[in-house]
């Protein structure tokens, strides 16, 4: 019975307003008698209120982010693939279930008057936004609002409305016909009916542009545009070129709108949700304080109207996949924390002089995680081809290394797109090799006078983070990273240290003793255990703040950044050892997301590795909470012998600290050029296909 009323609206959109409304009714009444929806799920499923609820904070709202709505939707792919396309049974079925469970959709008013100390939002307020334009949000979804009263925002695309009539669009690839989007006169309609605020989509950045030799194209919001037949130095384009694009598109569409509705757009809804704090900014400038991302979650009266997170239906979501859009959380804390299976990755591995070699050798990489099917590859953004753990170039445009090829910002895209994986480039805090010319080259980290030549075995070359213009440097080469690639998250590299005889650089000794109030000599400080001490937290607390630091500085490009940071196993099972590096365990799980703990027994030249492993687990289950956000990073080679480790033996490593609690697992390297470690055996244990998502 069910599927014939589907069938029955989906053929009589055009039927009368009071019909309609019966129609849709009867659809939410019939629900608890039928069987299964498409996707398998009971329609009956009982009303969210008997469900596991979001609590979501008072005065909270989500969003839907819908697109086309399509009769047979899946035989439409054949001549127009669209995965945000939605069936318009689908669609119905949804819009039922909402009403049904006791959502109360809301305009953007009420959700700015709420904001502004007005009538507070209702519970389970839910606001409806439609990308794109397209025609069917006039013929197909427009009667359901109107019968229901729902308001909801249309985000428009000013320059494929302006196509004539007797053009298609061009919609990416595909050139679509004109007749499959909104005209002027269908805008104003709707608009005029109180129900429908009008947001841009922007006018000409809903595409991808070139961003890079290879010819990658990025979106054109957040992308830099590379022109190969300009001079040497001037093909990517700079920030004010960069800000000027964005801002003529801004205005733009902004006038556009404007002047064929008679009211200017106050709401900026991003194509593909990509944006940084750049883009915000001009999207105010021009009038449009309120932007919408495509980021799940709630959207709780402290978040920043400039990132309203909106969740997707896809062509495949369904009523259970909606139920799960409307209880995910904004961040992965808790109880959602999202499971981890980490590769990490060399991308020297993949560099070629040869770009017709370079070019095979990513695509046997992007074959290799596609078939391994991790969660996250954690990938090397600078050059190391010495593997001394400096870098000595990088693989974005910057300021201050040589780049040795743009491939960072190629190889994170093909992941992201192509496998499917979160993508966090791995980043040094402190070590780089800049050129002996560069100012700050000489401003590195330096032992203190007198100190024995076993404190500097195995530390990094390091900027020093006291020094103001080591500082400033990193943090610029930070900035160059983030404008320059799109990535999920970044893992700071284990060189972010200071042992017990460092730093006694001039910086840090003028710190030291005008900002921490400490002795103007290290080994007074050395030789008093509660200046130790203090001086000791005080440095693990600097080096971390750094981090944070440079984090901020990445989300000014990359929003919803995730951290992770790698830590040595020695202050996990020795937290004394804190004296030695600077890192304390408990601080990590604080300030992170991740905490990557260095679980490489052979590196540490443990006797007996499997006893030494459940040792570590154990000491970090001794952390309430830890094992959610700890990942237990193995190694895959023997750096004493150059040999790598029989797969057999990860996998069985593996197992064994998942068997004693460890929830989030991962190894390094990745040799895809030799197999190693072996597909068949590692894949049991790093890919998602299985093990399940959440724990």
């Amino acid at each position: 019975m069910m599927q014939s009323l589907i069938k029955r609206l989906r053929l009589e959109w055009q039927c009368s307003s009071r019909i309609l409304l019966s129609c849709f009714l009867l659809c939410a009444s019939l629900q608890a008698s039928a069987q299964t929806d498409t996707a398998g799920v009971r329609l009956g499923t009982p009303p969210l209120q008997t469900l596991k609820s979001a609590n979501d904070p008072t005065n909270s709202f989500r969003v839907l982010a819908y697109h086309d709505i399509r009769d047979n939707v899946r035989e439409s792919f054949q001549t127009w693939p669209e995965s945000t396309a939605i069936d318009t049974r689908d669609f119905i079925q949804q819009i039922a279930w909402l009403h049904q469970n006791g959502y109360q959709a809301v305009s953007m008013q009420q959700i700015v008057d709420a904001r502004r100390g007005g009538k507070p939002l209702p519970d389970k307020a839910i606001l409806l936004t439609f990308d794109d334009g397209f025609a069917s949000v006039y013929h197909k979804v427009y009667p359901v609002l109107k019968q229901f009263h729902f308001p909801a925002v249309i985000a428009l695309v000013g320059e494929w409305l302006q196509t004539p009539t007797s053009q298609p669009v061009q919609f990416g690839d595909l050139a679509i016909d004109r007749a499959q989007f909104l005209t002027w006169e269908q805008i104003r309609e709707m608009q005029a009916s109180g129900l429908i605020e009008v947001a841009s989509h922007s006018y000409g950045l809903h595409k991808g542009i070139v961003t890079n030799p290879q010819g990658n194209l990025l979106p054109a919001a957040v992308g830099r545009r590379y022109q190969a037949d300009l001079p040497l130095g001037q093909q990517y384009e700079n920030d004010a070129d960069y800000a000027a694009r964005i801002a003529q598109d801004m205005r733009r569409n902004s006038d556009l709108i404007k002047k064929e509705t008679g009211k200017a757009p106050r709401i900026m809804v991003w194509p593909y949700g990509a944006w940084n704090q750049t883009t915000a900014a001009l999207a105010r400038d021009a009038g449009m304080p309120y932007s919408l991302n495509l980021e799940p979650g709630p959207n709780t009266p402290q978040d920043d109207v400039t990132a309203i997170r909106r969740s997707l239906p896809m062509f495949n979501t369904g009523l259970s996949g909606l139920i799960t859009m409307l209880r995910q959380p904004a961040s992965h804390d808790g109880e959602s924390q999202l499971l981890e299976r980490v590769i990490h990755v060399d991308l020297d591995y993949i560099y070629d002089a040869d770009p017709v070699q370079q070019e095979v050798n990513l695509s046997r990489l992007i074959d290799r995680i596609y078939r391994l099917h991790p969660t996250t590859v954690y990938l090397q953004a600078f050059a190391d081809p010495d593997g001394d753990g400096v870098a000595d170039a990088l693989y974005f445009p910057n300021r201050h290394l040589p780049m040795r090829a743009d491939l960072f910002s190629r190889t994170a895209w093909q992941l992201q797109t192509r496998t499917g994986v979160r993508v966090y480039a791995w980043m040094p805090v402190m070590s780089f090799a800049l050129p002996a010319t560069h100012p700050a080259a000489t401003h590195v980290v330096q032992q203190m006078p007198g100190a024995p030549a076993s404190a500097s075995q195995g530390r990094y070359h390091r900027l020093s983070p006291f020094d103001k213009l080591a500082r400033q440097t990193i943090t610029e080469i930070y900035e160059d990273l983030g404008k320059n690639a799109i990535f999920t998250g970044v893992l700071f590299h284990d060189d972010a240290t200071l042992s017990d005889y460092e730093d006694a650089s001039p910086a840090a000794m003028t710190l030291y003793r005008d900002q921490w109030h400490l002795p103007a000599s290290l080994d007074v400080i050395r030789n008093d255990p509660a200046l130790r001490s203090q001086w000791t937290e005080r440095k693990t607390a600097y080096v971390d703040d750094f981090t944070l630091h440079l984090a901020a500085t990445l989300r000014k490009y990359r929003p919803a950044l995730q951290t992770a940071r790698n830590i040595y196993a020695e202050p996990v099972l020795n937290p004394a050892s804190e004296d030695w590096f600077a890192q304390r365990f408990s601080r990590f799980l604080q300030i992170y997301d991740y905490t990557a703990v260095m679980a490489m027994p052979y590196m540490e030249n443990a006797s007996d590795p499997d006893a030494w492993l459940m040792r570590l687990v154990e000491k970090v289950k001794a952390q309430p909470g830890a094992l959610r956000t700890t990942v237990f990073e193995l190694q895959s080679r023997d750096w004493r012998n150059g040999e790598p480790i029989p797969t057999s033996t990860l996998a069985k490593q593996m197992r064994a600290l998942h068997a004693a609690g460890a929830r989030n697992l991962g190894y390094y390297p990745d040799d895809f050029h030799n197999d190693q470690p072996q597909e068949t055996l590692i894949k049991p244990e790093i890919s998602v296909e299985t093990h399940t998502v959440r724990n």
